[in-house]
């Protein structure tokens, strides 16, 4: 890093230059999104009476992932992406979870593909992601691992992110739609509009209290801001709209907490 007259400058990493790269490709897609507050009080509940009872804590954003893959598998129209002028279906739910991790310095999202995620109780989904986050941050696991796409010349980042992104093993890797809850962190009542997406992309807010009335009275609920980002290429808004029916109904009946 250098320093002169007042300001500092230092060279992008590769991994931001990823980033950055990977960015460009998706945010020109054409994206719709759905804003809404899913009342998590019960799921929250359930989360927290287990832990009292087994000691063990498990995460609300598995929990998330686990109703989200369940809701995508029952809407398989979602689980595809285009490519050349066909329309690609996956058989099975692969969620790819954003998780931030410390790479040379930089904090930068990665990709964790949770595989047949349809299939995979909370609990498995919990596990999966804890042992993801655990694992050394000494390199960027994204594109399978591969060690030599470091040495990808930077100005040619975006059209192999472009390419990867039409290829099948890549997409039954890492999947068609994604999940991250960085916006879980804030403080504030808040959502989050990514930039682009897959075909559906899930972003975790922040959750808030609310009073609203159940039953004749007026009682404190957890709600939960969350964005749904769609592909408008392949989800037009009716189907969305019964998509998130479905969604948000797993959401907040609590039924798939620790099973």
């Amino acid at each position: 890093m250098s320093q002169n007259k007042g300001y500092a400058s230092s060279p992008l990493s590769f991994n931001r230059m990823a980033v950055r790269a990977s960015a460009s490709v998706t945010s020109a897609k054409n994206t719709i999104h759905s804003l809404m507050e899913v009342d998590v009080t019960k799921p929250r509940s359930l989360i927290k009476s287990a832990y009292e009872k087994t000691g063990e804590k498990l995460s609300l954003t598995a929990y998330l992932v686990t109703c989200f893959a369940r809701t995508i598998k029952d809407h398989s129209h979602l689980n595809s992406f285009i490519k050349g002028r066909k329309i690609i279906r996956l058989d099975d739910v692969t969620v790819s979870v954003l998780i931030e991790k410390e790479i040379d310095g930089d904090r930068v999202p990665e990709p964790v593909g949770i595989e047949t995620a349809q299939n995979k109780s909370h609990r498995q989904i919990h596990e999966e992601i804890r042992e993801a986050q655990s694992q050394s941050n000494e390199k960027l696991e994204s594109f399978s691992g591969i060690t030599w796409f470091r040495f990808i010349p930077g100005f040619l980042l975006r059209t192999f992110i472009r390419i990867a992104d039409k290829n099948i093993t890549m997409a039954k890797r890492y999947g068609k739609v994604a999940v991250t809850a960085t916006g879980m962190f804030s403080e504030q009542a808040s959502w989050f509009i990514p930039h682009g997406s897959p075909t559906v992309l899930l972003t975790v807010g922040s959750i808030s209290n609310k009073v609203v009335k159940v039953d004749g009275e007026f009682v404190t609920r957890e709600h939960l801001h969350l964005t749904v980002s769609f592909d408008h290429d392949i989800v037009d808004g009716a189907p969305a709209a019964r998509f998130m029916n479905a969604f948000t109904e797993q959401i907040i009946n609590g039924e798939l907490v620790g099973s």
